[in-house]
Parts: C-alpha cells; sequence; structure tokens
C-alpha cells in the first residue's frame, strides 16, 4: 500500500457510515474473533456478520462461547429474521448465511461454494448489495480462497475492506487470496483491527487521526 493510498483510507475511515460489518474466518478463526468481538462498544449502531468455517455435521457452540465475551447479543442467524442493529450472528453450521432487502437474513442449503457451507463470499456478496458503501469487510485468518471473490463485491459496491496483517495470521492463505483480488483500504493486526471496530461502531464514532 502506498502512502497516497494509506492516506486516502484513513480519510474514508474517519468519515464513513457504518451500518453493517461482515467478518469471515477459518483456521485460527475463534482465536481472532475472541480479540476481536468483545471490542465491540455496547452502544454499537452496527449489525455484524460472521462466517466461521467449522464442521458442517455438529452444532456450533459459537453463541455460548462468545456470548460471554461480548457486550452486544449474540445469536445463531434464523432464516427471515429482521436484521437488528448492535447484534452479532453467526452463521448456522451447514448454512449459507445471506443478507436480504429490508434487511433481513436468509439461509440456504445450497451448493458449497470453496468447499464451504456457510460461505463467506455467499455472505459478503449479498451484504454488499444491501448495504454497499456502509458496509465494512474483514477478511480473517484462513487456510483457503473462501472470502476473496467477496471481498472484491465489497470494495466495487464502495464498502471499507480490512485484512489481517498475514504476518500475525494462524493462516494467512485466505488473506493472501483476497489482496490478490482487489486493493484493500487497511491491513492490520488484531490489535489495530479491533481498535477501529470500538471506534467505528459505536452510536458516536470517534474520528480516526
Amino acid at each position: 500500500m502506498t502512502r497516497e493510498h494509506a492516506d486516502l483510507s484513513r480519510e474514508r475511515f474517519a468519515t464513513a457510515d457504518i451500518r453493517a460489518v461482515a467478518i469471515g474466518a477459518s483456521a485460527g478463526g475463534i482465536e481472532a474473533l475472541s480479540e476481536l468481538l468483545p471490542a465491540l462498544p455496547a452502544d454499537s449502531r452496527a449489525a455484524v456478520f460472521v462466517v466461521l468455517h467449522l464442521p458442517r455435521d455438529r452444532p456450533s457452540l459459537l453463541v455460548e462461547v462468545f456470548s460471554h465475551k461480548c457486550a452486544l447479543e449474540v445469536r445463531e442467524a434464523d432464516d427471515k429474521e429482521p436484521v437488528t442493529p448492535g447484534t452479532v450472528y453467526f452463521a448456522p453450521p451447514n448454512y449459507h448465511l445471506l443478507v436480504d432487502a429490508g434487511p433481513q437474513l436468509a439461509l440456504s442449503a445450497d451448493d458449497l461454494v470453496n468447499h464451504s457451507r456457510p460461505s463467506i463470499d455467499v455472505l459478503f456478496d449479498s451484504a454488499a448489495e444491501v448495504y454497499r458503501e456502509h458496509l465494512l469487510g474483514i477478511i480473517l485468518t484462513g487456510a483457503n480462497e473462501d472470502g476473496a471473490a467477496g471481498l472484491a463485491a465489497v470494495h466495487d459496491a464502495g464498502g471499507l475492506t480490512v485484512v489481517q496483517e498475514p504476518a500475525t495470521a494462524q493462516s494467512s492463505a485466505m488473506i493472501l487470496s483476497a489482496l490478490k483480488r482487489r486493493p484493500v483500504d487497511l491491513v492490520l493486526d488484531l490489535e489495530g483491527i479491533a481498535e477501529l471496530l470500538s471506534g467505528m461502531c459505536a452510536s458516536e464514532p470517534r474520528r480516526r487521526t
């Protein structure tokens, strides 16, 4: 990232009106999310959608794990559920999570995408269509290419894009795939992403300097 690009990115983040955050992670994702999701402030005005690759044939314990860590309500997404600001929604095992007009959530048992269901690409593509420039997309640690096309869709819709610093990830493959598709606004370690979320998602966002 050039200095000029970095300066423009900081300006975009300083003035952005973020209404939703989409996060994708795979290998090492629980550890990464354990640092990020607790940073979301209790007065968050953004809805947060999370796809984490998990075994498709076992129940998810993510709600139980993160409910005790987060100031926000944490839920497993339900089909046709209206989106509530200040809520963290996890994709359930073996279902794609999408955002529809309304906005409301949708679950799909369509074919695997990038060998995954839920797929990060599916979530990001749909969220980008609904939220456009009001969406923040974040790709974290992971061992495949899921999320690269989805983060490109966020970029092309005018949303803001962030990836975890590859050197800090348990697996950097997913991050590097995303970086090859499109330029991203920011590359940050987990501490930096947590700071970003704590400021941007508050009811009165703090300006970044």
